[in-house]
């Protein structure tokens, strides 16, 4: 384990080597201020073998977290992404794959264990990669959507699924992200920076559409992340190719909020990296001290990795304070519900990062 710390950001990084390549780590629930659970997706390029693992995350007598091996499940294909629920007793976690499957399970956080509850694999459902996954506030419905252009809704209501399609563009669109922004609202996002956002009261399409008009033509990139603040639901937080991180405002719709990236003149939104933004989540510990002098209009700070190994936090009309630079990708992070000052990301050379701020 290797340590280093930011005196100038009070940060604190823990860095634990693993013997796999993690393609999606979470937080699960914290059931306790002294042992908290990660879930991940682990990949063994040896063997070609996937696996859903849990490890305990518990701090030693020098305060110091140690990292403990607790439970695994191979699973029938590669994850492309991973969703949890917020039950702190017994959470679902969904697991969407390179097949174009959903895998279902339950986490007993007590015993740190994992167990299978149910999948959707029929023929119809995806084609191929499903690219996105999100779960309900509520935790009994899942969306999720695919580079073939298919959209699906997901039920989970005593004790098994149900499934129904919600779009099917016919590979005309591919997606590549989506998110719950209420129980019966979702944006989804994909090919040339778009996003859509759909109501399932109003079916057979998105009620509303934004397209990224500010790239000069440039349809190249895609949407990989996206997020939605649960107290300010009429903005979206997209994340992409060429370091592109902007909000989209459901009252201002034709105009991209730029955060980082291409398309922008404004100084303060250059971006800290040049590749790809793999995640995006707004950065709750940031906010927490001054949220409520903010203004409306302003778009909360968020957070970001990156394929070029940049873990930051953005802000509107400031300069990017960078958390990590790594010689790797990062391709995935989670910041600590519960506990927003704890961050655990995934580092492309197999390892491991906690970081802790204070």
């Amino acid at each position: 384990m290797a340590v280093l710390t930011s005196s100038s950001q009070n940060l604190q990084v823990h860095r634990f080597p693993q013997d796999y390549y993690i393609d999606s780590l979470r937080w699960l629930p914290q059931l306790s201020a002294f042992h908290r659970h990660i879930i991940l997706a682990a990949f063994d390029s040896e063997s070609s073998t996937s696996s859903l693992q849990i490890l305990n995350s518990s701090n030693s007598s020098s305060n110091t977290p140690e990292l403990t091996f607790q439970s695994s499940l191979t699973t029938p294909s590669r994850i492309t992404s991973l969703t949890t629920s917020h039950n702190p007793n017994k959470p679902l976690i969904a697991a969407s794959t390179f097949s174009g499957s959903l895998l279902l399970y339950t986490a007993d956080l007590v015993n740190g264990s994992l167990e299978f509850v149910d999948s959707v694999d029929e023929k119809g459902f995806h084609l191929g990669r499903i690219n996105g996954i999100d779960v309900s506030e509520n935790g009994s419905e899942f969306v999720s959507v695919g580079e073939d252009g298919r959209i699906n809704w997901v039920s989970f209501v005593g004790g098994g699924l149900s499934t129904r399609k919600v779009f099917d563009s016919n590979g005309l669109v591919s997606y590549g992200a989506v998110k719950w922004a209420s129980p019966v609202e979702f944006v989804s996002g994909g090919l040339g920076f778009g996003l859509q956002w759909w109501d399932q009261r109003r079916p057979g399409g998105p009620v509303s559409q934004f397209k990224a008009n500010w790239t000069r033509g440039t349809t190249s990139g895609i949407v990989h992340s996206i997020d939605i603040h649960p107290s300010r639901k009429h903005t979206c937080l997209a994340g992409g190719s060429s370091g592109t991180v902007f909000a989209w405002d459901l009252r201002w719709q034709q105009q991209p909020i730029m955060l980082s990236g291409v398309g922008t003149s404004d100084l303060s939104a250059l971006s800290p990296l040049e590749s790809d933004v793999w995640e995006v989540q707004y950065d709750n510990y940031t906010t927490s001290s001054n949220y409520r002098n903010m203004s409306e209009s302003r778009v909360l700070p968020a957070m970001i990795c990156s394929e070029d190994g940049i873990l930051a936090v953005i802000e509107q009309g400031e300069e990017p304070v960078e958390l990590l630079a790594e010689p790797c990708a990062i391709n995935s992070f989670d910041i600590d519900r519960q506990n927003p000052s704890e961050i655990v990301c995934s580092l492309e050379w197999e390892s491991i990062a906690i970081l802790t701020r204070s």
